[in-house]
């Protein structure tokens, strides 16, 4: 089954853009990327859009399909109706580079600011022992394809940009989450999540949760344990004052 379907398709760059309509063929079993593709090869061979694996994988082709954030190869069209306009932006919370394309860098620094996993020093390579439990709870973790549509759904730096050098995202708190729970990592990353990375300034209302392809339990898994850990740390009076008799006793020994 084939039919012609109503897009609306954001062109522009930098400078500013606005949004052009284009009729263009859909079959049956296709998705949005399928479509975008279709139109580049038949009326905008211009059209700039970010993709490789179209499978799901990648993280690539991040965009927001009638204001959602979704990755387009996994988006079918036969979730739309025939004659449904079919809107396809940018991601809105990064700066646009052209078209489809948007500059993700803010991504990429927030990563490197993040302390590396941090085996303990008398363990050599070959000697890192764990337990299966632990392993499986970090698995989640690690599915991560790294699309940014939760750093871009986060409404803590889409709708107030001056947030981003002080927030890292969802994304990144989880992988600092990730290796707090690591058994054989031995840094502590609560207070630099909290002063540094703004984990403060999540309100765990789930919408990181909500666009995640891989279905990552965000918010539950990562960021409410991660508050958790660092009001034991910095909150609790009981820590506190164990914290305060244990520098006193080592600074008297």
């Amino acid at each position: 089954m084939s039919y012609q379907a109503a897009f609306r398709v954001w062109r522009g760059d930098t400078d500013g853009g606005d949004l052009r309509d284009y009729t263009v063929e859909v079959n049956e079993g296709e998705v949005v990327l399928d479509i975008i593709h279709r139109l580049q090869a038949t009326q905008a061979p211009d059209l700039a859009v970010r993709w490789n694996c179209k499978a799901g994988k990648c993280g690539s082709c991040s965009a927001e399909v009638n204001g959602r954030p979704r990755l387009m190869c996994m988006t079918r069209m036969s979730t739309f109706e025939p004659d449904e306009v079919v809107t396809v932006t940018p991601m809105r919370s990064f700066p646009v580079i052209r078209d489809l394309v948007t500059d993700v860098s803010f991504n990429y620094a927030k990563a490197r600011e993040i302390q590396s996993f941090t085996p303990p020093p008398e363990l050599a390579p070959g000697e890192y022992r764990m337990a299966q439990v632990d392993v499986e709870r970090s698995q989640e973790f690690r599915k991560c394809i790294e699309c940014f549509l939760c750093q871009n759904t986060c409404h803590v730096v889409r709708d107030h940009e001056d947030n981003k050098e002080a927030f890292a995202g969802p994304r990144f708190l989880m992988r600092i989450a990730e290796l707090e729970m690591h058994p054989l990592d031995v840094a502590d990353r609560r207070d630099v999540a909290q002063t540094e990375q703004g984990l403060g300034l999540c309100n765990i209302t789930k919408c990181c949760t909500e666009v995640c392809p891989e279905g990552i339990h965000i918010t539950d898994n990562a960021l409410i344990p991660m508050k958790e850990r660092v009001v034991d740390r910095r909150y609790d009076p009981v820590v506190w004052l164990g914290n305060k008799l244990f520098r006193r006793g080592r600074g008297g020994a």
